[in-house]
């Protein structure tokens, strides 16, 4: 399903709220894989019906009667915003984040909120307080996170378009893991404002679709300044529609293909894509970053040390869930948190708030800080010379539910590939470029400059049409 199938069925004299019903019960039929915590239904038939309204006052917008999902971390109107979370269970949004009004005016509608790690902390979607979303081509493996949900309800055909926050690859894994479209955008494309912080200093927000050609149309909808988020980009250029590129040269990141860590069919199939892209007239050669090695561990300095400070609200106190049973204002604090945060946000809490005290500020988070500086010189430099990275997007296809839960280091490690773009502040995509023997969808990687985030899909719209035919 594309947003243009919808756009032709809307053409054709077909109502908005008809869609809007027939995308409501295919989330109620896909309910076994656990894609949603919850359906905007009457708020979505309502939008639906004023959307006919201006349809037939020729005042459609660009994305008149198409349904969408939002990940549960973005505030909506129609049902609670929990982030995945048993701290924000009750909690009910006083206003929409502006990504999802900018998608609203132009005729959009949200017809649910879709599962992720809570508080989007997890490589897996295994980490929600609603349980575990089930990957549409293997229900016994993970869709990848923390916007697991939001492309299982994608692959499985439920809405055409979602959405995803991308922190260090929540939206590039799972949108590999389940082979559909995703991009993380240059930091401060889209706007936060109204969209749960993670770590606010390479949060970004993005789209999830089967074609770069929609994912393209949803952010250039989404995408430019906004006065509530200080950290936007002025003067950003259109993001749509795409024009075919003209002869690029394109560098295989060597840091990203080690053979002793990555599956064997996803280098195959990324090397396949280099051997396409030559054919599709492109120069393609191997390159270097070499501090790429130590992003990662620079990642989980630096990203926990805003997570401690961003989740401090928290307090049981003014919002969110509050143990009842507290006898003082201290239990109050601490039988909050511990009830509403699971072991995973406990983990990433702990460790931001050690990295960050008297002692060891110096010896990590500083030092972290200086690495990332460099890195971010070595994508300049590398810039300067190439048009567009490549590379696989992860190790390795997607893995067992319950394979990497008992082991944190491990589940880090899938982050690999994707948190070197996002401490840069990078735009990368995820296109689909292959199965692997158990038929399960692998990704590829492309990494652009910043602000070049429109070359990055019209590469990626470039390729699925080569893989068509």
């Amino acid at each position: 399903m594309t947003i243009a199938d919808i756009k032709k069925r809307i053409g054709t004299g077909e109502t908005a709220r008809a869609i809007v019903e027939e995308a409501l019960k295919k989330a109620e039929a896909a309910s076994e894989y656990n894609a949603l915590i919850s359906l905007t239904r009457e708020r979505a038939l309502q939008r639906a019906d004023e959307v006919d309204e201006r349809i037939k006052a020729g005042k459609a917008g660009r994305l008149a009667g198409v349904p969408f999902i939002a990940k549960d971390n973005f505030l909506t109107f129609g049902s609670k915003t929990t982030a995945a979370s048993t701290m924000l269970k009750p909690f009910e949004a006083p206003y929409q984040a502006t990504a999802v009004e900018r998608l609203e005016a132009e005729g959009a509608i949200v017809i649910g909120k879709a599962n992720l790690d809570a508080f989007a902390h997890g490589s897996s979607t295994e980490n929600s307080d609603f349980g575990p979303t089930k990957n549409p081509h293997d229900t016994t493996r993970v869709p990848g996170g923390s916007s697991g949900g939001s492309a299982a309800v994608v692959a499985l055909g439920v809405v055409p378009f979602a959405l995803g926050s991308d922190t260090g690859g929540s939206i590039r894994q799972p949108a590999s893991y389940t082979g559909v479209v995703g991009i993380k955008p240059t930091y401060g494309t889209v706007s936060r404002f109204g969209v749960i912080s993670m770590a606010s200093s390479t949060d970004t927000i993005g789209a999830l679709a089967n074609t770069a050609e929609d994912v393209a149309l949803v952010m250039d909808i989404m995408h430019g300044q906004d006065d509530r988020d200080g950290t936007t980009l002025r003067d950003q250029k259109p993001l749509h529609p795409l024009a075919a590129p003209s002869k690029l040269k394109i560098g295989i990141v060597k840091e990203h293909m080690p053979s002793d860590v990555v599956q064997s069919e996803v280098l195959e199939a990324v090397r396949a894509q280099a051997d396409a892209l030559r054919q599709l007239g492109h120069d393609v050669q191997e390159v270097s970053i070499p501090t790429l090695a130590m992003s990662l561990a620079v990642y989980y300095i630096v990203v926990p040390a805003e997570i401690s400070s961003n989740l401090q609200r928290y307090d049981g106190i003014k919002f969110g869930h509050s143990a009842q049973e507290a006898a003082n204002l201290q239990d109050a604090y601490g039988l909050s948190r511990d009830q509403g945060f699971n072991t995973e946000n406990k983990r990433r809490i702990l460790i931001g708030t050690y990295v960050l005290s008297s002692g060891y500020i110096d010896a990590y988070y500083r030092k972290a800080q200086t690495v990332r500086t460099k890195l971010i010189n070595e994508f300049t430099a590398v810039f300067n010379d190439y048009d567009v990275l490549i590379g696989p997007v992860a190790p390795s296809t997607a893995f067992k539910i319950g394979e990497n839960s008992d082991d944190p280091l491990k589940m880090y490690l899938e982050d690999l590939m994707t948190v070197g773009p996002s401490l840069a502040g990078l735009p990368a995509i995820s296109v689909p470029v292959g199965v692997d023997a158990n038929n399960l969808p692998i990704g590829m990687q492309l990494i652009g400059a910043q602000r070049n985030d429109s070359l990055l899909l019209e590469l990626a719209q470039q390729l699925q049409e080569a893989q068509r035919g």
